[in-house]
This record gives C-alpha cells, structure tokens and sequence, in this order.
C-alpha cells in the first residue's frame, strides 16, 4: 500500500501500524520493538535525555520544539541509565519514534493506562504544533513527550514506555444511531440505567458492594519513588489510602487530591471498533475525570477475556470540594469503526494489564484485598 493509494478509513489496527513503519510514516532512532504494536495503537518511546523546562508550552506554527526548549530549558538529564523525575516539575523528551504520515493519516496520542493511573501527566508534541496530542494528516518530524508527574516521583530511563500513538483516516466516529445499532448487535455496556445515544454514558460506582465495600483510593502525599518499568513492585498501603462506602454512597473530592475510582458499568469494545472517553462536561461537575481515555478494541470482549470490563477513572477535583454521588455521570465513551478487522484483540492473550478488571490500580502496585 504506497502513500498515493487511498488507505481505508477509521481507527488503524496493528497491521495497518506495520505497514505505515514498512513504509518508513513511523521512523525510530533505535530497533522497533515488536511489542510496541498495540491492537489499535503504538507505544512510544523515551530517548536518551530529558530537558527540565520552566513552563509548559506549545511551539506555535513558527517554531520547532528544539527551539523552545533551547529558550526555557533549566537542565539536561540522562536517562541511559535512569533518573528520577520529580513531582511538580515539567520536563520533555525527545521520543524514539518519529513520523513522515501520509497526506490523509493523521495521529493523536494519550497516556498509557498505568501512566494516568500514577497522576502522570503527559502529552505528546510535533514541530509547530498548535495543539497537544495531535499530529495533523501529513506531519513530518520528530516527536517529543511532555512529563508532568503529578502525585509521585517516578523513575524513569530510556525506552520507558509512558504514552500511546493511534493512527486514523477520515473520522469515523459513530452517530447516534450507529452506537445504538452496535449496542443492540454487541451489547457496549452492561448494567446500564440509561440509554445509548451519543456515546456511552459511564457513572460512578460508590458502593463498592462486589469489593467488600472499597470504592476508591485516595493518593498519599509524600512517597517513596515508582519505577514505571517494574510490576507488581510496590506495596498499595505505601502509596495510596483505601476510600470504603461507610453507609452513604457519596464521595467528597478535596481539591488538589488525586483519586482512583471505577465506573458502575461494565463496558465492551467489539473488535470492529475501538473506543475513546470523551472530556467531562465542565458545567455537570467541577473534577476531572481520566488521564488515559482509549479503549482498544477487545477490551471487555468474552472471547479476549473479559465479559465487560469496568472503566477505571482517574479523578481530581478541580477548585472546591465537590461532592460526588452513586450512579453521577462522569464520562462517556464515544465509538470508532477501525479501518480494518485486526489480527490480535485486547486482552488475556497479549497480556493486557486490564482485561475483566474491576477497581484495579496501575501495573506497579502488587494485589490488594480489602
């Protein structure tokens, strides 16, 4: 498939990922690891340096993001051997991937799932961006990753792995009618008190009555490091506090803390589809919900491992405490039709960390039973 052949329209699965790095539309500095290839996405890669820099920015349509960084850089970290990067602080990263699309793909990137689970926050960067996470159809040019932890130092080296790439063409996302015929063929989400329009809404769980009771976890201020590269690593009571339903199915979200909550529903991606959580209404609520909002396709698929999985919701309230109730609408997750149908699926065969999970915090912490 040459860049002048009209490729199909929607999400890329993994071979259409393959075919454009074929091509050289997804270039790195070092080998491609094989296991960068997601369902529907690509993981991406720190290089060998971090830049700490004063601000966050946006290099604007004149402007290379080498040349904002020479201008608001502080210092040069080595990640060759690993470093620590510390909360509250903004670095970039010069990524191992780089990109030369084709005229009509475009690309846009989220966190990895574990990565928002730890309050990291990242975005990814082009040359003369005028927005995050968004490379326009065409766009040639290395990439760079914005680094913001936000609750704990994480220690990180190069090749670690904190962000994700998904490849489009056209935009594909389902009407109205389209989500309520793919519901009625597919079943997107069980135990849901509301219709399907447009999208999926999700509420929140606070009764927590499958868990013993555990609604949450809220983030302990002063911790030890997480080392983003090592599973199951870390004991759970180190760094998080354990939030129990005590009678009243409601939660009070104090500003300036970090939360991890789970949907009520359990959702399903069907493998012709893949799925993002949209941003939360501002004027329903004053938090913010989910740092990594795409959903592969095969998340909550039976035969990938998972019956319905229960979307696990990153959470901060934003000024003012801000009281949450059982069943409140906090997202809503829209579906995408992939280009093709894909060879491999979210799920129990890739070794997916989510697969038929319930309230489950990142890869890094080990099992906890309340």
């Amino acid at each position: 498939m040459s860049t002048q052949q009209a490729w199909p329209k929607g999400i890329f699965p993994a071979r259409l990922i393959e075919v454009l790095r074929a091509q050289g539309a997804i270039a790195t500095t070092r080998e491609f690891d094989f296991d960068q290839v997601q369902p529907a996405s690509l993981d991406l890669r720190l290089g060998d340096t971090a830049f700490r820099v004063r601000s966050s920015f946006l290099p604007g349509p004149s402007h290379s993001v080498a040349e904002r960084i020479d201008a608001l850089k502080l210092h040069e970290i080595d990640l060759k051997h690993g470093a620590v990067l510390e909360r509250g602080c903004v670095y970039l990263v010069p990524l191992q991937e780089s990109l030369a699309l084709p005229d009509v793909v475009s690309a846009s990137a989220n966190p990895k799932s574990s990565t928002g689970r730890l309050d990291v926050f990242t975005r990814v960067i082009g040359d003369r961006a005028r927005g995050f996470d968004q490379m326009p159809a065409g766009y040639q040019g290395p990439l760079y990753l914005e680094v913001s932890p936000r609750t704990f130092p994480i220690l990180v080296r190069t090749g670690s792995r904190l962000s994700q790439m998904r490849f489009r063409s056209g935009d594909t996302r389902l009407s109205v009618a389209e989500h309520q015929t793919l519901h009625a063929s597919d079943t997107l989400v069980f135990g849901d008190h509301r219709p399907v329009d447009d999208g999926v809404s999700l509420s929140i769980d606070l009764q927590g009555a499958d868990r013993n009771g555990l609604i949450g976890f809220r983030s302990k201020r002063h911790s030890s490091v997480v080392d983003v590269d090592k599973k199951a690593a870390l004991d759970v009571l180190d760094f998080w506090e354990p939030l129990s339903n005590r009678g009243s199915d409601e939660l009070i979200l104090d500003p300036d803390e970090f939360y991890i909550l789970v949907s009520d529903e359990a959702v399903h991606v069907p493998p012709t589809h893949a799925a993002e959580m949209v941003p939360f209404d501002p004027l329903v609520g004053e938090f913010r919900v989910h740092y990594a909002g795409f959903f592969d396709p095969g998340f909550g698929h039976s035969a990938a491992g998972g019956t319905g999985s229960r979307a696990v919701l990153e959470v901060r309230s934003r000024e003012v405490p801000f009281l949450l109730g059982h069943g409140q609408t906090i997202g809503r997750l829209i579906y995408e039709k992939l280009a093709e149908p894909p060879d491999r699926l979210y799920g129990s065969a890739l070794g997916s960390n989510y697969q038929a999970q319930t309230l489950k915090l990142s890869k890094h912490f080990k099992p906890y039973t309340p």
